[in-house]
């Protein structure tokens, strides 16, 4: 579904991704894993075009969606929760998730998608008309999600969903991207909690200092001697 060859990026002079080549098939949750400033962000970003890859190709079912805007992409089919939730503070919760679905022109189909998030996260509909910026942590992390959910993602890239969470919202978080999945949408998750990554996952990949080096089923780098002392913490 998700293809990308040898994708470098930059940041001004800064090489962030040297030669970057992933695929991620239809269906499956795929990881990347890596510590702070490998460029997993990074990675996400070039998809979505928020950032420009100084070469290499990014092809979308099929398709090379290399450089296009980001609302085209969106419209392709991929949809982007961003690291630290980046939810809209002073609107409220169904604000938030109507922006979600900007270039959806069909009233009934926005309403009937935002019912599915309602049942996904029944808390978001009690909280409808209240602020996002008073939500909780886990809460506003329900609400970034729910709001990419609203474009009808066929490939839902995740950033981070379990930063600065309690890890009882952690879990119930990962539950909600297992149901997803499993509702059918593909999943491309970035997270440094591996662990937690990796036992939800089909597979994985290691990224060090904007390199890919390591990949292989999720099983497999859970027993990895390497991935357990390096991302583990054993």
């Amino acid at each position: 579904m998700l293809k990308l060859e040898n994708v470098v990026a930059h940041y001004g002079n800064i090489q962030a991704l040297s030669g970057i080549s992933l695929e991620v098939s239809e269906g499956e949750i795929a990881t990347i894993i890596g510590a702070n400033g490998a460029g997993k962000t990074t990675t996400l970003k070039t998809i979505c075009s928020l950032i420009s890859p100084t070469s290499g190709k990014i092809y979308f079912q099929g398709k090379d969606i290399t450089g296009r805007p980001t609302y085209e992409i969106v419209e392709a089919g991929i949809s982007m929760v961003p690291e630290g939730r980046r939810v809209f503070p002073r609107m409220t919760v169904l604000e938030n998730l109507q922006l979600g679905a900007y270039l959806n022109k069909n009233r009934q189909q926005v309403k009937s998608y935002l019912e599915e998030v309602f049942t996904l996260f029944p808390v978001l509909k009690s909280r409808a008309k209240q602020v996002a910026g008073t939500l909780s942590g886990g809460e506003q992390q329900m609400l970034a999600i729910g709001r990419a959910l609203m474009a009808k993602p066929k490939l839902l890239l995740l950033d981070e969903p379990s930063m600065g969470l309690a890890p009882k919202i952690v879990e119930s978080i990962f539950d909600i991207i297992t149901k997803i999945n499993c509702e059918g949408t593909t999943i491309l998750l970035v997270e440094q909690n591996a662990g937690m990554a990796l036992s939800i996952a089909n597979k994985g990949y290691v990224l060090e200092t904007g390199k890919i080096v390591m990949s292989d089923t999720a099983e497999n780098l859970l027993e990895n001697e390497k991935v357990k002392t390096a991302y583990l913490g054993e």
